[in-house]
Parts: C-alpha cells; structure tokens; sequence
C-alpha cells in the first residue's frame, strides 16, 4: 500500500479551543502592554524568558521537522505536521523580539557607552558585543529560521496534493544544511540574549545547555499534542504503544542529556574555581534564587528522569501527557533561573512581579490560535509523505 491508498479526513478541533486561545492572548497581551508603559525596564526583563521560550519551541521544532528529513526517520512520519504547526511561529520572532530590541539599554549592561569606558574587559568584547551589530545578528538569524521553516513547510504542505516523492528528496537536503545553521544560530542566539545578560562571565557549554532545554521542550509539547489528539480520535487506530514508546524515550534522553550537560557546566567551573566563572553561580545561590536552584533540579531533571524511567511509564498515554506537560513548565523556570538573577539589583532583594506570568500566559494563547488555525487548514497528517504508511505501521 503507498501513501495515495491511504485516506484521512481531519476532524476538526472544538471551536472552544480557538477561543481558550483569544483570551488568553488578550488578557497576557493587555497586561503585557500596560507593564512595559508602566515599567519597561521591569517588563523587559519580565519578556525576555518568555520569548527565550518562544526560540526554543519554534526552532526546536523546526529542527525536529529537519532531522526526521535527514535521518530519513519513519515512525515520526504520522506527527511531524504537528511540529509543523508548532514551527509557524517562528516567522513572527523578528516581530516579537521588537519590545526587546527598543528596551536594549535595560536589559543589557554592555550597551551603556559610559560602563565600556571604564571596562577594560568589556571594551574588549565591544567588536562583538555593540548594539548595531547586536541588531544586525537579531534581524538575520530571524531571516535565515524563516527562510528555512518556508522551505521545508511549503514543500511539506505540497506534497499533500502532489504525492511527488521528489519534494522529500528537497526537503532532506534542505535539512542538511539548516541543522549545522541551527547549531551555530541556536548558540549565538543564546549567548546573545542570556548570557551576554552578565558579560564579565561566559561558558564554553551554555550554548549547548541551551540547545538540550530547545529540544527537550520541543519535544514535550509534540509529545503532549500528539497523545492529546490521539486519545481524543484525531489520529489513526495504527498509533499504537510503540509511537509512544518512541516519543517518550527520546524525552527521556533529552532529559539524561540536559542533566548531564548542566552537571558538567556547574563541575569544571567548580573544579576550575577561577573568579571569573564562578562568580555566576555564587549568584545563583544567594538569596532567594537557592531556592530557585533546588527547584529547578527537582523539575528538570529528577521528576521527569524517574517518572519515564520504567518501559510502561513511557507507553502509558497519561503518564506521557503529565511529564510534556511538567517539561513545559520547567522549561520556563530553567530559562527563568538563567535570565531574572541578572536584573540590575541585589538578589536579596529580588521580588516576583506579575509580569512574570502575564507574558507566560500570552504566549500559551498565541501557540494555541496557531495550532488551531492552521489545523482547520491542514491535514495534521502528511498524508503525501511517501514515509507516511511505513511511519503507521511502525514496529519495534
């Protein structure tokens, strides 16, 4: 049987769901304005880890779609539309990062002329760390995700009508290509919009800290989408144990992964005991941010590890939906320890802000209009994809 004999018709979503979403954006997003009116230094910092956020879901998935592509993958054929679907936000970074880029000097101590001045060690970095080319890096690593999620997506949604198999033969050498651009893009992005937060300190691994958290809650909220719809009959019966299986050990290893590169970041810093880099964790264990600290190690690492360490707890639908939907959430307190200890004051002092959840709170509206939106639209199946009956009958 090839992929033309099979038949699907999309079941649509409850109508309810969109408007979960409207809300949700007009509440976070009226909040959000009214914050950076009323604070724009505070608000900007309130923004930042959301918008980290938004990076790592939309260019995880992107680079989900890429690597099934490359790796000529079968069994994730059937759900890749999902990350399809999650990856359409990635045209509206450039957009989204604009609150950001105008709130420059707020966030970022290296922007301030006087400060360089008195800096020889950030004069130094000043080549790399200005303002104009701080920009310019914004505005191409946007361009150059977009341009790549056009390519393969538009080839993707062709293939629905055409069955040519020659679109998948583009797509795999455009994923080739676009992998190596995301890991240099992903790195640079990281050290541009975090680490560069407190640019006396800096870390050979933090790009690839951030690259395990991208694809980690890249793959959660496939995961969680994709148990979602077929528990509630938007999938084909041939999704089985298996496809689960599947997902959730890859979220298992990303999870060991993540451990593993935080672990080895804190221990050679450790171990080094240079000032120069250790200062940033004596930060992170001052004040309230220790206990930030702990919990981050409980919701990153240990709950997710053990509750997905057994065979059956990675085949079992509701064990699967509350861990995607746990990583979801500790990806934003990962992104939230690394970001909030750099605000321009004592960490004894530090105090949560509603902003802290009103941006949170917008982007879940915007990710669930999106999805919803182009779900009417699309198949969230490719039924064209030549992989396609191979991927439904996957067997371990």
């Amino acid at each position: 049987m090839s992929s033309e004999d099979i038949k699907f018709t999309n079941k649509q979503l409850p109508a309810k769901i969109s408007k979960i979403g409207y809300i949700l954006l007009a509440i976070g997003g009226i909040l959000g304005i009214i914050g950076f009116i009323t604070d724009a230094s505070r608000a900007s910092f309130g923004y930042l880890p959301t918008f980290m956020y938004l990076i790592s879901v939309a260019i995880g998935s992107l680079f989900l779609v890429a690597l099934e592509y490359a790796a000529n993958a079968d069994w994730s054929t059937p759900f890749r539309r999902v990350s399809e679907f999650l990856a359409a936000s990635t045209p509206f970074i450039l957009l989204l990062s604009l609150p950001l880029l105008f709130n420059m000097s707020s966030i970022f101590h290296w922007t301030h002329t006087e400060v360089l001045a008195e800096d020889p060690i950030l004069s130094g970095k000043s080549p790399y760390l200005n303002t104009s080319f701080f920009i310019i890096r914004t505005i191409l690593f946007s361009v150059i995700w977009a341009l790549f999620y056009y390519l393969l997506i538009k080839n993707s949604r062709k293939q629905d009508d055409t069955k040519d198999q020659l679109l998948t033969k583009k797509n795999i050498k455009y994923s080739v290509i676009f992998i190596p651009v995301f890991a240099i893009t992903l790195t640079l992005s990281s050290v541009d919009w975090m680490m560069s937060i407190e640019p006396h300190w800096f870390s050979t691994i933090f790009g690839v800290y951030y690259f395990s958290g991208t694809v980690w809650v890249a793959l959660a909220a496939l995961t969680l989408i994709v148990v979602l719809l077929r528990e509630n009959g938007y999938y084909p019966e041939k999704i089985n144990s298996e496809h689960y299986y599947s997902l959730g050990t890859l979220l298992f290893a990303f999870t060991a992964f993540w451990g593993y590169i935080a672990f080895s970041q804190y221990m050679l810093i450790w171990y080094a005991d240079l000032p120069e880099e250790t200062s940033w964790f004596f930060h992170r264990w001052e004040g309230v941010w220790v206990y930030f600290s702990l919990i981050l190690i409980v919701t990153h690492f240990v709950v997710p590890f053990f509750a997905l360490l057994s065979y059956s707890s990675k085949t079992n639908a509701k064990r699967l939906i509350f861990v995607s939907a746990w990583v979801l959430v500790a990806h934003y307190i990962d992104l939230y320890w690394l970001i909030m200890p750099g605000m321009p004051q004592n960490s004894m002092e530090y105090s949560f802000s509603w902003f802290d959840l009103t941006f949170p709170i917008a982007l879940t509206g915007f990710f669930i209009i999106l999805f919803s939106t182009l779900a009417k639209k699309y198949n969230i199946i490719p039924i064209g994809d030549p992989k396609l009956k191979r991927g439904l009958d996957f067997h371990l």
